[in-house]
């Protein structure tokens, strides 16, 4: 039987993260936080956010703190074993990804377990931040919604907008004054009811995950109040990121975080979408 979902039991290198970041994120940044009632209340679920930028983890983490969710993140299982950093890991109880091993069911083995358990698990579906030159959601990976059906427990979508106002894609220095307003948005579990007894084939899966990016990209434009006007991205086609690329100076002055810029371009083929170019 499934445990209530931590409500909240922070574990203690989480807490003292949580100490020293939360002040800081409390005066450095504004919040629109909306649809906090549809998170579940009893048991384990997965977490599905769209990816902007390296801030992610820390901004996403603040929501859940302050609606009394402990937040676990996949993290790779050779980052367990890094002196150091593979402490705090373990310490904050994050959830290992099992690269080494055969198949993606054996990868996700922790964080199903996790789930069964009654905790909370972020996974983000793209597997990797939007290369999308508007920042849109791209197709997903199978990651979030395997989980979800492994385990009969609710996938949630979880929209973000702002973490990139900060910390543009791929670059190294945070922008945080003035104040950006941080959005997240909360849908509605995705409806999975017709898949849940069937096998995990990759018809199924990728039928679970179209559904998943379709919602996310829906939520996405209720933030920005636009819809994208080109084909989503194909994570599956991407080249690795560049690791020297810096964002292009604007030539013109930023929009405001809480009126983005109209979406007038279609998104880019894939082969030119390694990098998001900074408005």
């Amino acid at each position: 039987m499934d445990r209530p979902a931590d409500r909240l039991v922070l574990p203690r290198a989480t807490r003292w993260i949580v100490r020293i970041l939360r002040p800081f994120l409390m005066v450095a940044t504004k919040r629109d936080w909306r649809g906090v009632e549809k998170l579940p209340t009893d048991g384990g679920y997965v977490l599905a956010p769209n990816h902007l930028s390296h801030l992610d983890p820390i901004l996403i983490s603040h929501f859940m703190v302050d609606h009394q969710v402990a937040p676990r993140f996949l993290a790779k299982d050779t980052l367990f074993s890094v002196k150091g950093l593979g402490a705090i890991l373990h310490g904050a109880e994050q959830i290992p990804v099992h690269r080494s091993t055969e198949g993606a069911a054996e990868s996700l083995r922790s964080a199903v377990a996790a789930v069964e358990s009654g905790k909370v698990v972020t996974i983000y579906p793209e597997g990797t931040i939007t290369r999308d030159p508007e920042l849109w959601p791209m197709s997903g990976r199978t990651g979030a919604v395997r989980v979800a059906l492994a385990t009969g427990r609710p996938l949630v979508p979880m929209a973000q907008w702002g973490a990139q106002k900060i910390l543009w894609p791929y670059t190294k220095v945070p922008k945080f004054l003035p104040r950006k307003t941080i959005h997240v948005v909360i849908g509605d579990p995705i409806d999975l009811s017709d898949l849940r007894d069937r096998p995990l084939t990759e018809d199924v899966l990728r039928t679970a995950t179209g559904r998943l990016m379709d919602a996310l990209t829906a939520m996405v434009g209720e933030i920005r109040g636009e819809l994208p006007t080109g084909p989503r991205i194909d994570v599956h086609t991407l080249a690795r990121p560049r690791s020297d690329f810096q964002a292009p100076l604007p030539e013109s002055p930023r929009p405001s975080a809480d009126d983005p810029a109209p979406h007038d371009v279609a998104s880019a083929e894939p082969g030119d979408a390694d990098t998001p170019k900074e408005p």
